[in-house]
Order: structure tokens, then C-alpha cells, then sequence
């Protein structure tokens, strides 16, 4: 039997970067289409003393969104060592000088960098970047695992207020049952330009 073959490599414990993207309009916008999604797809491997660029440029980033209103760097994912840790750590760049980014709800202006821990909420723009690190003891390189999973359902439905006519009754057209449960209570109906709405 080879040696060889038996020998873990440094290779086969990888640190996994799982980063899942999303954006409201991304079905509509195709602002992700650059990216390297979908079967066959699988993760890249990179150098650990090399960051992870996402932006609009793609020859300055290895991911690249196709949206204008992307800087054309957008953002950093930098791998790092420390002396108390076997493991690769790894922190987020704000490289835009036009916007604000919020790592885990904190804001960072233009070059301030935020430790990503286990798990980070990243968000710049109508964008939301969820990273979450895997720890493997390689220390060369790590995996970079993208993800954009079906549009999440909008948020704001249920703030908005129902534009639906009021009926004589005083009751919008929603079932019978949810109008029981209390689910579709609002405040009563209130002119506006002689047409009542709900609000």
C-alpha cells in the first residue's frame, strides 16, 4: 500500500466559508447571474493570504454582482491567524466609499473590518450576505461555498395596508375565518378623497 494514500493532506480539512446571498428583486434583476451557482457549481478553493472580493468589477472580484449600484468594491472576506487559535478566523472589509455596510446589525464606514465569529449578518445595499465559517485545520487555503437560495417572502406584506374596498358592511374581503381569529383587525375605515380605505 502507498504511504500516500493513507497520509491525510493538509487539503482534505479544509475551513469552509458557506456565504448565502440574497436580495429582494434577485429573481427579477438577475443580479447574480455572474456568480458561480447551480449543479456542478461546487466550492473554490483560495488562498489564505488572499481576500474573498465581492463587487461589481469582475476582474478586481472574485464574485461579482451585476448591479450598478454595487461599488466596484464592494466588500472583503480576509482570512487571518492568531497565535491562540489552530484555526483560521476571518473578518469583513467595507471597501465601498459610497455606502454603509452592518456586520451582525454594527455599521462600518469606508476600510473598517468586522470579525466574522462562527456565523455574521452581513448587509450593504437591499443585499443580505450570511456567512457561516466550518473550521478545518488546513491553514494554506480554505473553501468558498456560495448559495443563493429562492426569493425569501417579502417582509412587508403585512404592514401594508390592505387597498381593498370597504364593503357596506364595514368588513374587507378577507375569509370569514381570519376576520374571527383577529388576524386582519385594523382600525376602522377612514375617508380619504371620498373613497374609504383601510389603513
Amino acid at each position: 500500500m502507498d504511504v500516500s494514500q493513507t497520509l491525510p493532506t493538509e487539503e482534505d480539512n479544509l475551513t469552509c466559508l458557506f456565504i448565502s446571498l440574497h436580495h429582494p428583486q434577485q429573481g427579477a434583476l438577475g443580479m447574480f447571474r455572474l456568480l458561480p451557482l447551480g449543479p456542478g457549481a461546487g466550492g473554490r478553493l483560495h488562498p489564505a493570504d488572499e481576500p474573498v472580493r465581492f463587487g461589481r468589477d469582475q476582474q478586481a472580484c472574485l464574485f461579482a454582482l451585476a448591479d450598478p449600484r454595487v461599488s466596484r468594491k464592494q466588500l472583503s472576506i480576509q482570512a487571518f491567524r492568531t497565535a491562540h487559535s489552530p484555526y483560521l478566523q476571518f473578518t469583513v472589509q467595507n471597501l465601498s466609499l459610497r455606502g454603509r455596510m452592518a456586520v451582525n446589525g454594527v455599521s462600518l464606514v469606508y476600510l473598517e473590518r468586522a470579525y466574522v465569529g462562527d456565523e455574521a449578518l452581513v448587509k450593504f445595499g437591499d443585499y443580505e450576505m450570511r456567512i457561516r465559517v466550518e473550521q478545518g485545520e488546513a491553514q494554506a487555503n480554505f473553501e468558498v461555498l456560495l448559495d443563493v437560495p429562492e426569493p425569501w417572502p417579502p417582509r412587508v406584506a403585512a404592514a401594508v395596508p390592505s387597498m381593498v374596498p370597504v364593503m357596506e358592511t364595514g368588513l374587507s374581503g378577507a375569509p370569514a375565518d381570519l376576520r374571527s381569529q383577529g388576524a386582519m383587525e385594523r382600525p376602522g375605515p377612514m375617508e380619504s378623497d371620498e373613497t374609504l380605505c383601510l389603513m
